[in-house]
């Protein structure tokens, strides 16, 4: 997809944020909404035409997108899910956008953390685990890129729910 593309008449595509072996992400704005909330949108794109492949993908996407709207409604440790639909054959959902970085940029190889830091980096990542787990639903890919410290209040939330399992 390319900048300036508009889904379902509503999500104006900005720019690609990524790509992953089922298909891409790409930040967005709801053209809907009053001040043109900034989203995500996730594009499943499988890298291989293989039938097998295609269906796995699928149930992958559908079982990230009901996992989204059980547990982001409920907690603002797990993006809300806005959308998830068909357009054109092409699979798509929309999530919440979580302003902030990944908490890489904290972990950097030969930089100290203090314990307090640390602790607390700890609390917020437990935190996010804990929502999903009271919810019997592992993540299935929790590491630092997956983990957002959201700029406007420094909690960790947990983000790309592709790999998740229900217990």
């Amino acid at each position: 997809m390319q900048p300036k593309q508009i889904l379902r008449s509503r999500y104006q595509i900005i720019k690609s944020l990524g790509s992953g072996s089922f298909g891409n992400t790409y930040l967005a704005q709801d053209l809907d909404l009053p001040g043109n909330p900034k989203c995500v949108v996730k594009h499943l794109k499988p890298k291989t035409l293989d039938s097998t492949v295609i269906n796995i993908a699928r149930k992958l996407f559908q079982r990230e997108a009901d996992t989204l709207y059980k547990l982001g409604n409920n907690s603002n440790k797990i993006p809300r899910l806005f959308a998830h639909f068909e357009e054109g054959k092409k699979i798509y959902l929309v999530q919440e956008y979580i302003e902030g970085q990944d908490i890489s940029t904290e972990l950097t190889t030969g930089k100290k953390i203090s314990e307090f830091d640390t602790i607390s980096l700890l609390k917020g990542i437990l935190e996010a685990l804990t929502i999903a787990h009271e919810n019997n639903i592992i993540h299935g890919d929790v590491k630092p890129q997956n983990l957002m410290r959201r700029n406007s209040d420094s909690k960790i939330i947990l983000i790309d729910f592709g790999a998740v399992k229900e217990i």
